[in-house]
This record gives C-alpha cells, sequence and structure tokens, in this order.
C-alpha cells in the first residue's frame, strides 16, 4: 500500500466517523415519553369540618395538630404562640413549612402538645404542621419533602447507665 493510499483510506475513516456520528448523536439524544399514566397525586384527606390532621412527633414531644384556611393564627395547648413559645427562634421553627410552600398567612393551625421540652414541642409542631399541611394540599409534599421536614428527627436522649454519672460521663477518678 503506497502512502497516498494511506492517506486516503484514513480520509474515507474520518468521514465515515464523523457520520456516524452525527446520525448516532440525534438517536442518543431522543428520550422517550413514559408509556404508563403519569404518578398519581395522593388523596387530599380532610375531615367533616374542613380540616386536615397530623401528628408530629420530636423527642419526647407528641403534637397533635389541625390545620384549616384561615388567618394564620397559630394556637398551641389553647394559648398563642407568641406567649406559649416566647423565643423568636421557636416561633421561627413553627413557620418554617409555611415559608417554605409560600403560604404564610393563609392557614389557621389549632395544636396540642405534650411532653418534652418547648424547644421538642416546638420541633414537634413543625412536623406535624408539615404533615398536615401535605394532606390539605398533596401537591404541596415534593416541596415539604425536599426540606427534610416530613422525616421524624428520631434522635432522642441516652439513657443513664448504672455505674455512671450520667448516661457516659464517668464518676471522677480518685487514686487514694
Amino acid at each position: 500500500m503506497s502512502d497516498t493510499d494511506n492517506r486516503q483510506s484514513l480520509a474515507d475513516l474520518g468521514a465515515i466517523a464523523s457520520g456516524a456520528v452525527a446520525e448516532a448523536a440525534p438517536e442518543a439524544a431522543f428520550i422517550p415519553a413514559p408509556s404508563g399514566p403519569p404518578a398519581p397525586l395522593r388523596q387530599q384527606e380532610i375531615d367533616p369540618q374542613g380540616r386536615a390532621y397530623a401528628t408530629g412527633r420530636r423527642k419526647d414531644a407528641v403534637a397533635r395538630v389541625w390545620i384549616k384556611p384561615g388567618s394564620g393564627k397559630i394556637i398551641v395547648n389553647g394559648r398563642d404562640q407568641e406567649i406559649y413559645f416566647a423565643r423568636p427562634t421557636l416561633r421561627l421553627v413553627l413557620n418554617q413549612p409555611f415559608t417554605v410552600t409560600e403560604r404564610t398567612g393563609q392557614y389557621d393551625v389549632i395544636a396540642t402538645v405534650k411532653g418534652g421540652g418547648l424547644s421538642g414541642q416546638a420541633g414537634a409542631v413543625k412536623h406535624g404542621i408539615s404533615q398536615a399541611l401535605t394532606k390539605y394540599e398533596p401537591a404541596l409534599r415534593s416541596a415539604v419533602k425536599a426540606e427534610g421536614f416530613l422525616t421524624r428527627d428520631s434522635r432522642t436522649v441516652e439513657r443513664k447507665k448504672y455505674g455512671k454519672a450520667k448516661a457516659r460521663k464517668s464518676f471522677q477518678f480518685s487514686k487514694r
């Protein structure tokens, strides 16, 4: 084979390769649509009074939460949120699900909370509000879930072990 034949065959190979790549690219870019129906939305769960109910949990606190359309009033254990949760950070925690879904001031919340401290109770009410909001408006589930509000924070206080000062802390060592 001469040098000119070699160059010509290489040019032919280059033309074939570029043509094959050009033909294969449109096929690879095409993604067929799913053949079945779209994924069904969850059903809206509302009681006869027009409210959505959910239970929220955090640490030792358990919150029962009802939401309904309204002016944005949040009542916890019969008291307004400003009175029950005096710290602004706790009130901020309560309103996180509404700010994420851009529904601030559109729902009234009635919650009863038992157990735990104020921080755990605020987390439980937030979890309950998130669950109830997704039951009232199932389309909001993806936004609330992306923020992690539907996942129950399972961290709890570790129990005290015998022979220890606390769960893991030992008593002070004394040589004599």
